[in-house]
């Protein structure tokens, strides 16, 4: 059986020529794809270790457990889609609901560990069946906005329990972090969260020498005098050990909050597959499914452990964009880069102690982009919000989301923000769509462009909800 572990020699080993490209299948000397191991996890350090941080979990697992993911993912595509799976910021949001209604740790991890399951469920059926039933259950308007409401909905986040640690920390690590985004080129501009993360260590640490402690609300929210950076943990922990296990538990009502980001899940699948395809020039879409179910098995391996869930991250995209090279090889390497990370609890604790203020800069920057990613799925798909049919159901259920408005059913059972604004905009929307007139309705073209009948009645250009576009997120991530 071929698992896509055996590599043939690109030229030389050294350096690829001009203009050529470094395939999945092939490989560089093994020290170059040991450094590009190396690069990847660096790229993914910022998203990868913050989220992780933000659902208070073990940021020494969470590293350990993308290893996993990837290897795994690997291992289901037959090493034909190179790609690092790492924590999913998707999920940020959904943990702080969750802790908010009393949830712990267990029940964050449960409730993901559920998600998991139902991501690995739609990528065989997207493997039996096509990826059309995706397109179908959740047309571009559909998933643009539920990945719109899931960033938004983390505002309140930012604003309650971060930024007010430190405020002006939180301003000077944002202004750097989008400094860093838009004017720095190449690899630089990928690691741009990684690189507003170190700076912002090292101007909490400066402003401690200088200023001493300060006196503002913590990590519980209550005011004290307290120092920015707080290494006390780091000296405490162990070089060489391992991270810290626990068991899942479940209950229906995290589980609800956490079920919508499956769709968002299902979008960075599918846009990362659509990505490295049209990068390396190969079709693709026969492992969309397998791609999907694999995600969904190393999310379920990982929450089991009481790790975070995982997804494909853009950031690699473009470390292989600026590199040209494809080489699951250096994939291989990257996750046996992150379990050696996974077992230095020092590290792990280094990651812990990132100050409140430097989170505040940058969940400014990173819940605000998730939430244009769905403005971005629209864009691609060109999703025509002058058709009703498109423009009630989103506008409804983002505002639900973002304003965390709340339905309660009985005294024990309440949907509310992300799960509640979720509901509204799926089934609003195939609601209206089949009371809707013929003119209001689309055609369902499956990933590429489509046009909308609504516009050719109207004149315009765009196409509507069903639009195609190439899989929305796919595009927003890469």
């Amino acid at each position: 059986m071929d698992l896509g572990v055996r590599w043939k020699l690109h030229g030389d080993g050294k350096v690829p020529a001009p203009g050529a490209v470094v395939r999945p299948d092939e490989r560089l000397s093994w020290p170059r794809t040991a450094g590009l191991g190396a690069q990847h996890v660096v790229a993914m350090f910022g998203a990868s270790f913050v989220a992780p941080v933000l659902m208070g979990l073990d940021p020494n697992l969470a590293i350990m457990m993308s290893g996993v993911a990837t290897v795994i993912f690997l291992l289901a595509t037959r090493g034909r889609v190179p790609s690092y799976l790492g924590c999913s910021l998707s999920f940020v949001g959904v943990a702080a609901v969750i802790r908010a209604q009393g949830g712990t740790s267990a029940t964050v991890t449960g409730a993901v560990l559920v998600v998991g399951v139902a991501l690995f469920l739609v990528g065989l059926a997207v493997q039996r069946f096509g990826a059309r039933i995706i397109h179908a259950a959740m047309p571009p308007v559909v998933t643009g906005a539920v990945v719109m409401l899931i960033g938004f909905n983390l505002a309140p986040v930012t604003a309650s329990t971060y930024w007010p640690q430190d405020q002006w920390t939180a301003l000077f690590v944002m202004l750097f972090t989008g400094l860093a985004v838009v004017c720095l080129r190449g690899f630089w501009s990928r690691i741009a969260i990684f690189l507003g993360l170190v700076f912002g260590y090292v101007l909490s640490w400066a402003l401690d020498r200088i200023f001493g402690k300060i006196h503002s609300v913590d990590g519980s929210g209550k005011p004290t005098d307290h120092w920015r950076l707080d290494f006390s943990a780091v000296g405490q922990a162990d070089w060489i050990g391992l991270p810290s296990f626990h068991g899942p538990s479940f209950e229906w009502s995290a589980i609800l909050v956490a079920l919508p980001v499956v769709i968002a899940l299902i979008a960075e699948n599918a846009g990362h597959v659509k990505a490295v395809g049209e990068m390396t020039g190969d079709n693709l879409d026969d492992k969309l499914g397998t791609a999907i179910s694999a995600d969904g098995i190393g999310s379920v391996l990982s929450t089991a452990v009481g790790g975070p869930p995982n997804t494909t991250y853009s950031e690699n995209i473009g470390v292989m964009a600026a590199t040209r090279v494809y080489s699951t090889a250096a994939y291989w390497a990257a996750a046996g880069f992150a379990l050696l990370f996974g077992l230095c609890p020092k590290f792990g604790a280094v990651v812990a102690a990132i100050p409140g203020g430097v989170l505040g800069g940058i969940t400014v920057i990173l819940y605000g982009m998730i939430g244009l990613l769905g403005a971005q799925i629209w864009i691609n798909a060109k999703v025509d919000m002058r058709n009703p049919l498109n423009l009630v159901p989103a506008a409804a259920g983002i505002i639900i989301g973002v304003g965390n408005v709340s339905m309660e059913f009985t005294d024990t059972f309440s949907l509310s923000g992300i799960a509640l604004g979720t509901l509204v905009v799926i089934t609003g929307y195939h609601a209206l769509r089949a009371f809707a007139p013929a003119h209001l309705k689309t055609q369902q073209p499956l990933l590429d462009e489509g046009t909308s009948s609504y516009d050719a009645k109207t004149g315009s250009g765009g196409a509507g909800g069903d639009g195609g576009g190439d899989g929305g997120a796919q595009r927003a991530r890469s």
